[in-house]
């Protein structure tokens, strides 16, 4: 298994890509700290165990490590990289079952709005743009973006 490693725009987050889904369209999960994993992610559990490791976000097809500030990459790389192949290699899950389709971040659970049928047009142009235009662009700096809803508001 050969895993790419590609840098972002903070060089403190370096995003790992193992040239398989990590997430799929199960959405984003997006650890803050070793306390939010809490069981839910067994990948995100070993990143953790690495010292120096103070992020872990799991997008679609890619993982993305932030260090702290008193580590240096290349003090991390190796040992990030030999983690995640084990872990990949071994056919260990990656999230638990129903953890992935909860599609959380942070801390906070995402509630999606239900959408007029009048506005289904408007709303199918949003989240094309978000999938072909914004979606790649936040990807490459290491994180996803989610559609919440669309609500129009006239005024007077």
């Amino acid at each position: 298994m050969f895993i790419e490693t590609e840098e972002t725009p903070n060089p403190a987050t370096l995003k790992f890509l193992p040239g398989r889904v990590v997430m799929g369209n199960a959405g984003t999960l997006d650890f803050a700290d070793s306390a939010a994993v809490a069981g839910r992610s067994p990948l995100a559990e070993v990143l953790f165990a690495i010292p120096g490791v103070e992020r872990v976000f799991l997008g679609e097809d890619f993982i993305s490590v932030t260090k702290a500030s008193h580590t240096e990459w290349d003090d991390m790389r190796g040992c990030v990289l030999s983690v995640l192949m084990d872990h990949l290699i071994a056919g260990q899950p990656i999230v638990l079952e129903g953890e992935a389709l909860k599609n959380t971040s942070i801390s906070e659970e995402i509630e999606y709005e239900t959408t007029d049928p009048e506005d289904a047009a408007i709303v199918t142009q949003i989240k094309e743009l978000l999938n072909t235009r914004i979606r790649p662009a936040v990807a490459a700096d290491g994180g996803d973006i989610v559609y919440r809803g669309y609500r129009m508001v006239l005024c007077d």
